[in-house]
């Protein structure tokens, strides 16, 4: 058993977060502040918006901290001031040793991946875009480099067939938050072991998504497109360039279907009916059932071709 109780320091950003700071909570773990990111001007108004984090954390009234600099020595005695005995990192930036030294019991990181594969910023995503059958989340400790330190806790989680980032990330988000739950029952128990992770010659990784990564390469296979679409949705988007006789528009695809076949037209050809839109590929065919015209509103195929037509020669680029 520890020597002393739990308290908790907790840091996070992002909704994926606010899953275990709930669970933290409804378990009544002393929480004796959160740590977030500063608030960021967003919107057409470039109005102050607060972290998914934050908002959870002053509805409960606990202490929010939002340093600009992790190393900032008036932060550090504020956190210190904290007398946390455990830090609890999810989906939050790397942090300098000095914090992630200073509580007895260790800063700790839940991972969206079954590490040492996919370590990096987006590996929900990666998961799928990658065709993978499986998954899941990892509690390891916190180490000088990202994603490297000793594990502690691993969960599997199947990916289905179907699967989208935005459903599995509601499963991991709550698998992970479990698995934290767990992790801090180990610690207070006295029964904490790790693994050091294995070296891999060329694992897998999360890199960062940015719009050059999220756009449709159409040469690719049916499998490799369906499968980047669905993990990339609903965020951040697929996107793809479509040429039409108005000239070249980008789009995003969200719904889609596969549909094998030996296509006769050229690669990024649309064919279109009144109540179908699909994709010519070299080994079939994407059948599109959610798609977002620039400055509108996502909509499901059918709603869009009541509305918009397509012409013989529209293609994707």
């Amino acid at each position: 058993m520890t020597k002393n109780p739990l308290r908790i320091v907790f840091m996070g950003t992002p909704e994926f977060a606010v899953g275990t700071l709930k669970l933290l909570v409804a378990h009544n773990y002393t929480i004796v502040g959160v740590i977030t990111a500063p608030d960021k001007p967003a919107g057409r108004g470039q109005k102050l918006h607060q972290s998914d984090v934050k908002k959870y954390a002053l509805s409960q009234d606990l202490k929010v901290l939002q340093p600009t600099n992790l190393k900032d020595e008036q932060f550090l005695a504020e956190l210190k001031s904290l007398n946390a005995n455990v830090h609890i990192v999810v989906a939050f930036r790397m942090l300098p040793e000095v914090v992630w030294r200073m509580p007895e019991y260790g800063t700790f990181n839940l991972h969206a991946s079954l590490l040492p594969d996919y370590r990096g910023a987006a590996p929900i995503h990666w998961a799928i875009i990658n065709g993978e059958s499986k998954t899941g989340v990892t509690t390891f400790f916190i180490d000088e480099k990202i994603d490297t330190g000793a594990i502690i806790l691993q969960k599997d989680v199947a990916i289905k067939d179907d699967e989208t980032v935005g459903t599995l990330h509601d499963r991991l988000k709550d698998i992970g938050s479990q698995l934290v739950i767990d992790t801090l029952t180990h610690i207070e128990n006295g029964t904490i072991t790790t693994t050091i992770q294995p070296k891999i010659e060329q694992p897998k990784t999360a890199y960062k998504l940015n719009k050059d990564n999220c756009k449709i390469d159409w040469t690719n296979s049916l499998d490799a497109i369906y499968n980047k679409i669905r993990g990339l949705n609903p965020f951040p988007a697929a996107w793809s360039e479509l040429k039409t006789d108005a000239g070249i528009v980008s789009v995003k695809l969200f719904g889609v279907e596969k549909e094998h076949a030996a296509p006769s037209e050229a690669i990024g050809t649309l064919i279109a009916t009144k109540t179908e839109l699909k994709v010519s590929v070299k080994d079939g065919y994407l059948k599109i059932m959610e798609m977002q015209l620039p400055g509108k509103k996502k909509m499901d195929i059918k709603s869009l071709l009541n509305g918009y037509r397509f012409s013989e020669g529209d293609k994707m680029l």
